[in-house]
C-alpha cells in the first residue's frame, strides 16, 4: 500500500490560528501529502479547497466534537463534502460523559450510517482513560463491540495505547481492517513520559511501521500534542524520520 502522511493541524494550533493558509504553505514545503483538520479557523469551504488544491495537500479528515456532530452534522457533512474530504472523527469525550459508552455507541452507530450515505467515514479517536477496565474489556473495546465496523473505525492514538501499558501493534492487529487512519506520536523514556518526536523516545514506531500493511492502515497521521521546540521543527524531525524508516522497510 502506498504510504501516506498526514499531520494533525492540533499540533500547529497557535500557527494556523496566526497564519492558517500561511502554516499549510509550511507543512506542504515539509512534504506531507495532507492534513488532518482540527477546525478551520473561519474560512469558507470553497476557497480552504482551492488553497489545498494549490499546495498539493489532501484534507484527509477532520476532528469534530461529539457534541457538533449531534447537534451540527448536516452543515460539518456538507463542509466535508466541498473539501472532499472523506473521514470524520469524533477526537474526544468530555469528562462528564465518560459514563455514557452506551449511549456514546448509539450515537456513533447513528452519525456513522449518516456519514457513510454521504460517503465519509467515521472513526474514533482513543485517548488512555477509555483503555480502563468496564467488566472484562476496557470502555475502547466495549465502544468498538457495540458498533457496527461498517459505520465506525478505529484512529489508534499509539502514545495513548502506550501510555495505558498497551502493545500497539497488538491493538493494530485486532482491529486490521477497520482502521483508515492511524496517530504516530513518540514518547519521552523519562519519568514524565511527555510527548516526542517520532524516534526519539520509546513507542516502538518501527514495529508499527511494519504493522500498517496487514492492518490496512490508509493514512499515517503524525501528531505532537505539546512541542518543547518550534512545532514546524518538531513535525519535520518526525516526518523526516518515517521517512527514513519507511525506506528501509521497502
Amino acid at each position: 500500500m502506498k504510504k501516506l502522511i498526514a499531520v494533525q493541524l492540533f499540533t500547529l494550533r497557535e500557527e494556523c490560528e496566526q497564519d492558517f493558509y500561511g502554516t499549510l504553505e509550511k507543512v506542504a514545503s515539509l512534504g506531507f501529502n495532507g492534513v488532518e483538520l482540527a477546525g478551520y479557523y473561519g474560512k469558507e469551504a470553497d476557497e480552504l479547497k482551492q488553497t489545498l488544491e494549490r499546495l498539493g495537500l489532501v484534507a484527509v479528515s477532520s476532528h469534530v466534537a461529539l457534541e457538533r456532530m449531534e447537534d451540527n452534522l448536516e452543515k460539518e457533512l456538507e463542509f466535508l463534502k466541498k473539501l472532499n474530504c472523506k473521514n470524520i472523527v469524533c477526537p474526544y469525550l468530555v469528562e462528564n460523559r465518560r459514563n455514557e459508552y452506551d449511549q456514546i455507541a448509539k450515537t456513533l452507530n447513528r452519525v456513522g450510517e449518516r456519514s457513510l450515505q454521504e460517503g465519509i467515514t467515521l472513526s474514533y479517536h482513543n485517548h488512555d482513560f477509555e483503555l480502563e477496565k468496564s467488566d472484562h474489556r476496557s470502555h475502547l473495546e466495549r465502544l468498538f463491540e457495540e458498533t457496527n465496523p461498517e459505520f465506525v473505525k478505529a484512529e489508534l492514538d499509539v502514545y495513548w495505547l502506550t501510555l495505558a501499558g498497551k502493545n500497539p501493534t497488538a491493538w493494530m492487529k485486532k482491529y486490521a481492517g477497520r482502521m483508515p487512519l492511524i496517530h504516530l506520536k513518540d514518547m519521552t523514556t523519562d519519568s514524565e513520559r511527555a510527548f516526542a518526536e517520532l524516534g526519539t523516545g520509546g513507542v516502538d514506531i518501527k514495529g508499527i511501521l511494519h504493522t500498517l500493511d496487514e492492518a490496512k492502515v490508509e493514512w499515517m497521521v503524525i501528531e505532537q500534542d505539546k512541542c518543547k521546540r518550534s512545532p514546524f521543527e518538531s513535525i519535520e524531525i518526525s516526518i523526516n524520520f518515517l521517512k527514513e524508516s519507511l525506506s528501509e522497510i521497502s
